[in-house]
């Protein structure tokens, strides 16, 4: 089955690099208009140069409300609708116990990981998808689902990603088709730190033997935002190269 989004509007958070990237060069390919933000202009640049598509950047914080807006804004404006959001954007700067975590990481943690996943989704909706329908992605983690040492807190949000999803998919249906995906250990820069060093090793503890590479969540969420997933809504697809089968249940994200 071929997955097509021919003539749909695309927006992906955190668009500039690892997931983010894979993903709009995946919706691209697949026929959508694709609209890429992150924080800084020179990555954006880049990354718009390497997507055999129609595609654009916006420059914002995800987790402002206001800069959301105006990436909304000028999307409407270029492209004339918003059919498909990915909800990819996130942050990590803490590592160590919860018990020690200071209030502004643990505050910035939850503005960019969590309540900007409802914020873009809110925007989304009010500005296209409630009148033409849409479908929304959220990219959370099987961290979210597991406990781990050290990155705790950023677990908890992604955790609070998999309910919002759920929640979102109840409350905006028929419309809006809100599901989610959660990576185990991608080679990504937010996740360096936790493969750089050990990837032989954890590889090999992963009943497919390698960590993931940002196409392969990429391509999940293609299937999500396309025609093929039309009955689905409200769930999460794991994709962990087999993490959460094995009796320690892996790694994440």
């Amino acid at each position: 089955m071929e997955l097509r989004l021919d003539g749909k509007v695309a927006v992906v958070t955190g668009g500039s690099r690892g997931i983010g990237l894979a993903t709009a060069k995946r919706l691209a390919a697949a026929g959508a208009r694709v609209m890429i933000t992150s924080r800084k202009k020179d990555a954006l640049a880049e990354a718009v140069a390497t997507i055999e598509g129609e595609a654009a950047y916006f420059v914002a914080n995800a987790g402002r409300p206001e800069e959301a807006e105006a990436c909304v804004e000028e999307t409407l404006r270029r492209f004339g609708s918003l059919d498909v959001l990915v909800n990819n954007a996130a942050t990590n700067p803490y590592y160590g116990p919860l018990a020690e975590i200071d209030l502004p990481r643990a505050e910035k943690i939850i503005q960019l990981n969590q309540t900007a996943v409802l914020v873009w989704s809110q925007l989304a909706f009010r500005a296209s998808m409630g009148e033409n329908g849409g479908a929304i992605v959220n990219v959370s983690s099987i961290g979210g689902m597991s406990v781990e040492p050290g990155i705790g807190w950023y677990n908890v949000t992604k955790a609070a990603v998999l309910h919002l999803t759920r929640q979102l998919a109840a409350e905006l249906g028929p419309r809006v088709r809100v599901n989610c995906v959660a990576p185990g250990l991608v080679r990504t820069h937010l996740a360096r730190a936790l493969w750089e060093d050990g990837e032989k090793a954890i590889s090999a503890r992963l009943p497919l033997r390698r960590i993931g590479e940002p196409d392969d969540i990429a391509k999940v969420i293609l299937f999500l935002t396309s025609e093929a997933a039309g009955w689905m809504t409200g769930q999460t697809v794991v994709v962990d190269g087999g993490a959460m089968a094995t009796p320690s249940g892996g790694v994440a994200k």
